[in-house]
């Protein structure tokens, strides 16, 4: 028997080669291992990796469809590891097999140095001399996360899932397992029940109900452990009960849930998608902070996520899709003289009238813009901002001429049908015609007509996937989602200077898969401001700061705090300006001007700062809420007041408490607030006039 000890940027991870030549993943969290947490005869369900293939056995009792006993899985054995350094930080790399089919599994583990987060996936290889169908491999599998203290877990085990959906987006809940129906009914030595909390994503929109994430927190030690899956189609995460124990397994696409199988001939090799795992002794915010870090690591490097340039767009309570010339150039004066830097053309500008069916061609229309495009386009430049343009490459619309004309090879196809959703079919990236459509349009916007900024939309969800080329249809999901990251990477080493902006009806694909190459993410359709606050201050859970776009679309018919309390939601975050400023009386125009202008002071810091919730995370029927960056010796905290009957509010900011700190509302300026700092309990006092208003305060260490 031995073991392998790892201790590295407040991770500990212990491993089990055990006699029968098995290894144990026995430990990961924060804290060291206690080894009197798991019992005698226990250890049988601490598996490294589940791994399952067509055909055999699985003679020790599971329950349901919990992916563990799994075969060959429950039956690896140890062959070699590797532990090493490099770039990044500790890698550590495990390699186990079954003699039965030459199944081999290597289990990567990839440490970052300075960060309480693991990046883990499995390589699964077949050396035996048949055919094996791969029907479900795990990217990180842990028992026993329950294990830490000596209360029963039905007394200090919670869970926290985030919601997401189309306006509604990063809502998380907070549950017990015995609300989510896991409540502990048998003995310890026994724990085997047919109950699974999961997660699930089935299609090519990745966060259409959940964020590829959790948390986990135990109450009674402090420690926590927290996950992203790194994937942008079908994943799954799941947590149940085994030998005692609770287990934690994250996946990517699988056979019952996903219609994913892989059929895998001699010397074939598959790889599972990419997950994070992260442990920190703190808070929500404190785990936050570590995947903030981690999620900086791992991203593209890119200018637009070290400048944070201010966009305005003239989609949201502005154009909504139908823009002319017209109505184009006043906007562009009034976003100029606001300070954007950009200017995006959003949805509708290559069709005449109604367009939704029509997409795919992407030639301007001579009808909105009589003298082209192009004349816009120079005189977005000639105000001193980037042009960009709205497209939903993707897809084609059932009435687009070029539908008509190509093989239906070029679409995911089920059943011998093409695949239909709200009128349009999904390109298959996978097909090298198909890029060379996706590269001739995003060339031609760059060399003819200049521009330096695409709003990728993505409005469809195809659903399982498509038979064509494929083992199965899920597998042919995953090929094409595989295809188009790698295209991605290509469009921007030929263009490293292009922003592209992730959009799916606003935020339905907030995934690092994505978001490890897009720079800037939308967060949401939601057109009304005030419920817009909740998701921008939910948003650096599931983002990055300096890649959460938020919209701030001052109304025509609004006042002072409205406009205020739509510059603050965006603030903290990305800037997407909209509204109709050239509408705006000048008082409010000057508000907007204000909030832009100290923006631009502040978003050097924005980008390494770490989130923090003094008031929890938020939910729509919140009357006050509030969200805060770190960073250095300055603290920001935004606050909202919604429609509450109280006018105070009392903030607290925990890790200033006993410090001496100077405080002032940053914006807007001029405005009447009350507030007050108390350094003994590290609260912030906070009065504000209006049942719908907003402030954001600088928090600055003496």
């Amino acid at each position: 028997m031995s073991f392998i000890n790892i201790n590295e940027n407040n991770i500990n991870m212990v491993l089990e080669i055990n006699r029968e030549n098995e290894v144990k993943l026995l430990h990961f969290s924060a804290l060291p291992l206690n080894e009197t947490d798991i019992k005698e005869g226990q250890k049988e369900g601490f598996r490294l990796v589940e791994v399952m293939v067509s055909g055999l056995d699985r003679p020790l009792e599971r329950h349901g469809t919990k992916y563990i006993v799994t075969a060959p899985g429950y039956r690896l054995k140890y062959d070699s590891h590797k532990d090493y350094r490099n770039n990044r930080g500790r890698k550590l790399e495990i390699v186990t097999f079954d003699a039965e089919t030459g199944i081999y599994v290597t289990s990567h583990f990839q440490f970052y140095d300075g960060i309480a987060v693991v990046g883990s996936y499995s390589e699964v290889v077949n050396k035996g001399s048949e055919v094996q169908c791969l029907e479900y491999i795990s990217s990180f599998n842990i028992n026993g996360i329950e294990k830490e203290g000596i209360l029963a877990r039905d007394d200090k085990m919670s869970l926290m899932i985030p919601h997401n959906s189309w306006q509604r987006e990063m809502q998380w809940e907070t549950y017990t397992f015995e609300q989510m129906g896991l409540t502990q009914t048998q003995p310890d030595s026994i724990q085997r029940s047919s109950k699974v909390i999961a997660a699930t994503n089935t299609g090519n929109w990745s966060t259409k109900e959940y964020l590829p994430m959790g948390y986990v927190e135990n109450t009674e030690t402090g420690s926590n452990i927290f996950w992203q899956i790194e994937h942008n189609g079908s994943w799954h995460w799941e947590i149940s009960d085994q030998t005692g124990h609770i287990y934690l397994q994250l996946s990517g696409p699988t056979e019952t849930e996903s219609h994913w199988f892989k059929y895998l001939k001699p010397g074939d090799s598959f790889t599972s998608v990419p997950v994070a795992v992260g442990v920190s002794a703190g808070n929500f915010s404190t785990a936050m902070g570590e995947l903030t870090r981690y999620r900086r690591a791992i991203r593209r490097p890119n200018k637009d996520n070290d400048n944070l340039s201010i966009i305005f767009n003239d989609y949201m309570n502005c154009l909504w899709a139908d823009p002319t010339t017209e109505k184009e150039l006043p906007l562009i004066d009034a976003a100029a003289k606001a300070g954007c830097e950009y200017f995006c053309i959003d949805a509708g500008w290559y069709a005449a009238g109604p367009w939704w069916d029509w997409v795919g061609e992407w030639m301007p229309s001579i009808e909105r813009f009589p003298n082209g495009l192009k004349e816009v386009i120079d005189y977005i430049k000639s105000k001193n901002m980037i042009p960009g343009v709205w497209l939903e490459l993707e897809v084609m619309g059932i009435k687009c001429p070029k539908a008509a004309h190509v093989p239906d090879n070029w679409f995911f196809i089920r059943h011998g049908k093409k695949v239909h959703d709200r009128s349009r079919y999904q390109l298959d990236f996978r097909n090298p015609e198909v890029i060379a459509h996706a590269n001739e349009v995003i060339e031609r916007l760059i060399s003819e007509y200049g521009v330096g900024y695409i709003k990728m939309d993505y409005n469809i969800e195809p659903g399982i996937g498509t038979e064509i080329d494929a083992d199965s249809i899920g597998e042919g999901l995953l090929g094409h989602e595989r295809a188009y990251l790698e295209w991605l990477d290509q469009i921007f080493e030929k263009y490293p200077e292009l922003i592209i902006e992730n959009c799916s009806s606003g935020g339905l694909r907030i995934d690092y898969a994505m978001l490890s190459r897009y720079s800037i993410q939308s967060t949401s359709d939601q057109d009304d401001y005030r419920r817009y606050a909740t998701i921008a201050a939910n948003s650096p859970s599931g983002l990055t700061p300096e890649q959460s776009a938020i919209w701030s679309y001052p109304l025509t018919e609004g006042d002072r705090e409205e406009v205020i309390f739509n510059m603050v939601n965006a603030m903290l975050l990305r800037i997407h300006q909209s509204g109709h400023l050239a509408n705006l009386s000048e008082e409010r125009k000057l508000l907007v001007k204000e909030a832009l202008d100290y923006y631009k002071t502040i978003r050097g810091d924005i980008k390494k700062a770490l989130p923090f919730w003094p008031l929890g995370l938020s939910r729509f029927s919140d009357t006050w809420l509030s969200l805060g960056l770190r960073s250095d010796n300055i603290n920001y905290v935004a606050v909202w007041r919604r429609n509450s009957e109280k006018d105070t509010c009392i903030i607290p900011i925990e890790h200033l408490k006993g410090q001496e700190v100077q405080v002032k509302c940053a914006y807007p300026e001029a405005e009447w607030c009350s507030y007050s700092w108390n350094s003994h309990v590290g609260t912030l006092s906070v009065k504000l006039p209006d049942q719908y208003s907003a402030r954001l305060f600088e928090i600055v260490k003496k």
